[in-house]
């Protein structure tokens, strides 16, 4: 018995692992999409981009330096939301989106319809969002900005996630208009989209894949 739980244990986190990292490939997917629209980035990086330009601080170094900020947060506030997805998001993603940007833009060239634009800022929503959905719904650690959202959805439990996740959202993009940063229909429709829509995934896919494939594990609810 104490064998065969083992083994049930261990297929359980290659599931999870394996789940994650599908996951953080859709999220590049996603970003990768908005990115191409050319109508705007999601609100984290948006801000980033502002801020970085206006301090003078490179991009990558800034980025860096803001995901150590909350990275201290999470390993004080969300230490359980640490793992493998952590480093898998923080080390992996920028090239996922560089990969999936890249054939985007060798396959279709620049876009210039702004309704094939609005379009792909729409597709470029549904698709980070399931991919969020799935990576921190697999519970291997999550990015230290994404983890804000869970760790807000944990404190206050009479807050549904997509609230606490259109919070961190819309504040980012408040900071980056404030910052002189560019706010397009992208960043606003991924600042109080994401977490309707990473809700809606939550709720009838992730947390329905991993009950059924992770039994042993009670799946966080959110």
């Amino acid at each position: 018995m104490h064998k065969n739980l083992r083994s049930l244990l261990t297929r359980e986190a290659v599931f999870r692992l394996t789940v994650m990292f599908i996951g953080n490939v859709i999220v590049g997917l996603g970003i990768a999409v908005f990115r191409y629209s050319r109508m705007g980035n999601d609100p984290f990086t948006g801000v980033n981009l502002a801020v970085s330009a206006r301090t003078g601080i490179p991009f990558q170094v800034f980025q860096i330096l803001i995901n150590l900020c909350y990275f201290a947060i999470q390993l004080t506030r969300g230490r359980k939301l640490i793992g493998p997805g952590t480093i898998v998001n923080a080390f992996l993603l920028g090239t996922f989106v560089d990969f999936f940007y890249w054939i985007l833009s060798a396959r279709f060239g620049k876009l210039t319809a702004l309704p094939v634009q609005f379009v792909c800022v729409l597709v470029g929503m549904v698709i980070t969002s399931f991919g969020l959905s799935l990576y921190q719904r697999s519970d291997t650690g999550v990015a230290p900005y994404d983890s804000l959202a869970l760790m807000l959805d944990r404190d206050l439990p009479k807050v549904p996630y997509f609230w606490c996740r259109m919070f961190t959202d819309g504040l980012c993009a408040l900071v980056c208009f404030l910052a002189g940063g560019i706010i397009g229909p992208g960043t606003l429709v991924s600042a109080f989209g994401f977490g309707p829509v990473i809700h809606f995934f939550d709720r009838h896919f992730s947390e329905k894949l991993f009950a059924k494939h992770c039994p042993q594990k009670t799946v966080r609810k959110g």
